[in-house]
């Protein structure tokens, strides 16, 4: 199966960039960010940055929401082959233009790669270029639901994700 993924969420006031590697079928099917609500990234993002309030219902204040802490959201991979949802799943993995995007944002100050498969992709496609190079890149453990041997739910996720919030790029509302 082919798939896309969706244009970047990102305003002047973007300070880091979340970079999954390629939305889920059901984020797919929704055509919004993070949708399925086994993931963890909004509870993570709102747990770090919304003073212990839930993720909105709505997803366009999800975005609001995201946008008001100086996050955008984007991933890696503009299109792939697929089955299913998981990573590994993937080939045939085309990137989005990440350069072209920091260029037009240049206050981006820190990019988190939401998983290995994201800062692999990055790397594999962009490693050397100078946008990238004037960036700190970050990874973090996915915010996917599928337990790991290092990670195996929300609690020790959201453990590691706190780290992003001492890199002292955000607004926080």
């Amino acid at each position: 199966m082919h798939v896309h993924s969706f244009p970047p969420i990102v305003d002047s006031g973007a300070r880091m960039l979340i970079l999954g590697s390629m939305p889920g079928v059901a984020s797919l099917k929704a055509h919004q960010y993070y949708w399925n609500p086994r993931n963890y990234m909004w509870r993570i993002l709102y747990a770090l940055f919304g003073k212990g309030q839930e993720p909105d219902e709505e997803y366009e204040n999800r975005i609001s929401f995201a946008l008001r802490n100086g996050i955008a959201l984007w991933d890696v991979i503009a299109s792939c082959e697929r089955e299913g949802s998981l990573d590994s799943n993937i080939r045939l993995a085309v990137p989005n233009d990440i350069p072209g995007l920091l260029e037009r944002y240049p206050n981006i100050a820190v990019i988190v790669c939401n998983g290995t498969k994201s800062y692999a992709e990055l790397n594999k496609h962009f490693g050397k270029h100078p946008e990238l190079l004037k960036r700190k890149i970050v990874r973090m453990p996915s915010t996917s639901p599928i337990p790991t041997r290092d990670y195996r739910g929300l609690d020790d996720r959201l453990e590691a994700w706190r780290a992003i919030t001492s890199l002292d790029v955000c607004a926080r509302t």
